[in-house]
């Protein structure tokens, strides 16, 4: 896993868009002197267009310099690339040694920095630059220790083990369809891995419904004895990382 350096700012802007992305600024901050107009030479994070001009920006260094570089490596910038985030996995360690370096300098032809480097092999992490490393991994002693837990697009990685895991924080909201709610969807799960477990839940929280209890209403009985088994069953069956 690698991070592209400040993506968007190493895509210029056509002399023809500028105006797009024009403003106006108080120079040092002084509200009692003219505005004063600027415009962005370069996308900025927050702009709607931003991914998509980045994302071709990346596609065109990929297959500008496809030639001079393995074409796994840039089949990597086409098809791994989530904006500026790269998830890639490989067979074996010599082939991800090697595919990381040419990734990393085929994204330097296009002028981006891959950084941040993470693996769950720690002779492919040796072989990167230390500079070039995420930051929980730029002192461990890599001989001896175990590399910390990752976020990956949201998802938490144990780097060591290579598993994903859930961070489950359980507040104590109140006991109301609402209160339930919150709880079901403070868990992320983009990829559905707990969607079975989660479905007990959502089922509850479907049941509240078609009784029509209310939103603040609190929740008695036998719904109270479900949801209350099943939030004790997130710490039995997930540990918190």
């Amino acid at each position: 896993m690698a991070d592209i350096e400040a993506m968007f700012y190493q895509v210029r802007v056509p002399e023809s868009q500028l105006d797009y992305l024009r403003f106006v600024w108080w120079p040092d901050g002084n509200v009692n002197v003219s505005l004063e107009y600027y415009q962005m030479t370069v996308h900025l994070f927050g702009a709607v267009s931003s991914p998509s001009c980045a994302n071709f920006a990346l596609r065109k260094t990929a297959s500008d310099n496809e030639a001079d570089f393995r074409e796994e490596a840039a089949d990597t910038l086409r098809k791994n690339f989530h904006v500026d985030d790269m998830l890639k996995s490989v067979a074996d360690i010599s082939t991800a040694k090697t595919l990381a370096s040419a990734v990393h300098q085929i994204c330097a032809k296009g002028g981006f920095h891959l950084t941040k480097f993470v693996s769950n092999s720690q002779e492919v992490l040796a072989s990167i630059a230390e500079s070039d490393r995420a930051k929980n991994t730029v002192n461990v002693d890599l001989s001896q220790t175990t590399v910390p837990v990752e976020r990956a697009l949201g998802v938490h990685w144990c780097v060591e083990n290579d598993t994903l895991g859930f961070r489950i924080i359980l507040k104590d909201r109140p006991l109301t369809r609402r209160g339930v709610l919150s709880t079901i969807s403070s868990i992320y799960d983009p990829l559905g891995l707990v969607a079975p477990f989660l479905l007990k839940g959502k089922r509850l929280l479907q049941h509240l419904c078609n009784i029509h209890l209310d939103w603040y209403q609190q929740i008695e009985g036998e719904e109270r004895a479900v949801w209350e088994q099943w939030r004790t069953c997130l710490y039995r069956y997930w540990r918190p990382l």
